[in-house]
């Protein structure tokens, strides 16, 4: 399977290109040109394996120039029962609020504790082998722009992986305390962590730009690097959560909740647009989706474009108790659009041209009415997460973070909405201790401790759920970098850090 650019479809890249270099020259973003259909028997066999088996299939259907061991060494380093607490690194909780019925899939059981995990434990096996069949002795330099959670999992996937520099940028005051001591006492010798000033669209938009960048381009080049990256613009980074949607369908047909071709709903908390458009290609190969419930804070871009049509991110920017969430540039929205028009490259690069220039963009038609099809949009503020929390949590004895609470209010809009009652699979995208301060809130009426890990305690204490070990640790952890920057400084930056002049 070969793979073209959103903004060029003249241009096509095998499966290890697409992976290594990341983002298309002129700034589009890689697609595969068909995909693989599963049947429903198809999906009864998937069923049969346990999760890395589901993986292995779905990994060796979309990466055609890698070999089956390359595949299986790589699945099999990524997903144990070590890093993720279980030989299933995605379980499902079934719950019930109300009248209404959820299957949370948790997606948070990995080593920081957010669901960036499911990607990026793999992501660096599957680019070192890309970087040895396309561009063979040359040092890969990550680059990531974070609003918290892809941050430390893309750090703590590549510390110290031959062949590879990695550097996370992150808004000074844009990502919850827990996230921030996450990245600030990473470990590694060829790991660099810098805060900027600004927002996470103001960090995406600079690496865009640097990845973009001719002549920094040209000085890597020189020096025997190459730029790549772990965002989900990345597509071995979007492949692995196509993944878990198709695991989570066996998981329930297991568990017997639903029945062999039943629908499901999938709900997704976003901002970036990568994890529901990861489910959307799983519908596209063959499971069986009814409506994907694109669910956002108040940072709410996404909801109006499902609803209007219109993309306009010139609005005000919220900073929110939900972080990750806080985008208003939706990266991989780009490529629903190419599918939605049928593979029309020259219109959505006209629709991104416009994007940055104009600040807003209108659909056609034509993909309006597929929107309609396929997708709501609903979006639930600060007060109204808490109040979802405390709720789960008084109703259920469920504790889930910020990020999945807003997933669970904006899909009970849903249902009240359309009384639609197929069953729902909800992404739960993070440990509710990343974010303990608000969660704490929501749960406990008592006056707050003034310390993070004061807080931490508190809620374990009150909740009498575990804290994970890997966020317990960071008490002690050393805090290596404080470095801040202007979005301006930040080829400056990239470039100093790798002593190129």
């Amino acid at each position: 399977m070969n793979y073209n650019s959103t903004r060029n479809k003249s241009t096509v890249v095998t499966a290890s290109q697409a992976i290594a270099q990341g983002i298309s020259e002129e700034g589009g973003l890689f697609v595969p040109q068909s995909l693989p259909k599963y049947s429903l028997e198809d999906i009864k066999a998937l069923a049969a394996e346990d999760y890395r088996g589901r993986a292995k299939k779905i990994f060796a259907d979309f990466l055609g120039d890698f070999t089956e061991q390359e595949i299986s060494e790589s699945v099999d380093a990524a997903y144990t029962a070590e890093k993720f607490g279980s030989e299933n690194p995605a379980p499902i909780s079934y719950i019930e609020s109300g009248n209404t019925k959820m299957s949370v899939l948790e997606l948070w059981h990995g080593p920081t504790c957010a669901f960036k995990d499911m990607a990026l434990q793999i992501l660096p096996h599957l680019l070192t082998k890309s970087l040895s069949k396309t561009y063979s002795g040359k040092e890969a330099v990550i680059l990531v722009a974070t609003s918290g959670d892809t941050g430390k999992a893309a750090l703590e996937g590549f510390k110290d992986v031959d062949g590879t520099r990695i550097m996370v940028f992150y808004p000074v005051n844009g990502v919850s305390p827990m996230q921030k001591r996450q990245m600030a006492t990473q470990k590694g010798g060829n790991v660099s962590v810098v805060a900027i000033e600004g927002n996470f669209d103001d960090a995406q938009t600079g690496v865009k730009k640097i990845f973009t960048n001719s002549d920094i381009k040209a000085k890597l080049a020189e020096n025997n690097k190459l730029f790549s990256s772990a965002n989900s613009i990345n597509w071995g980074r979007l492949l692995p959560q196509v993944v878990y949607y198709f695991s989570a369908y066996c998981d329930m047909l297991n568990e017997g909740k639903i029945a062999p071709g039943d629908k499901i709903n999938v709900v997704v908390p976003t901002g970036n647009f990568g994890n529901i458009l990861a489910s959307f290609y799983a519908m596209n190969m063959g499971l069986p989706v009814n409506k994907f419930i694109c669910a956002s804070n108040s940072n709410n871009v996404l909801t109006d474009f499902i609803k209007t049509g219109t993309y306009d991110k010139q609005r005000k920017f919220y900073t929110t108790i939900s972080p990750s969430m806080d985008i208003l540039v939706s990266s991989n929205l780009e490529r629903l659009l190419y599918h939605l028009t049928d593979g029309n490259a020259e219109k959505v690069a006209g629709w991104m041209a416009q994007l940055s220039g104009e600040g807003r963009y209108t659909v056609d038609e034509d993909v309006k009415a597929k929107l309609d099809a396929l997708f709501y949009g609903g979006f639930c503020d600060d007060e109204n997460t808490q109040k979802t929390i405390s709720e789960l949590y008084k109703e259920e004895n469920y504790l889930c973070d910020t990020h999945t609470a807003v997933a669970v209010n904006v899909y009970k809009q849903y249902v009240a909405e359309t009384n639609d009652t197929t069953p729902a699979v909800i992404a739960s995208t993070a440990s509710p201790y990343k974010f303990a301060k608000s969660v704490l809130e929501a749960v406990c009426s008592d006056e707050l401790p003034a310390d993070e890990f004061a807080m931490v305690e508190e809620l374990s204490a009150k909740t009498k759920t575990p804290v994970p070990a890997p966020l317990a640790s960071l008490r002690d952890a050393q805090v290596r970098f404080t470095l801040e920057c202007s979005v301006d400084e930040m080829p400056k930056v990239v470039l100093e850090s790798l002593s190129i002049k």
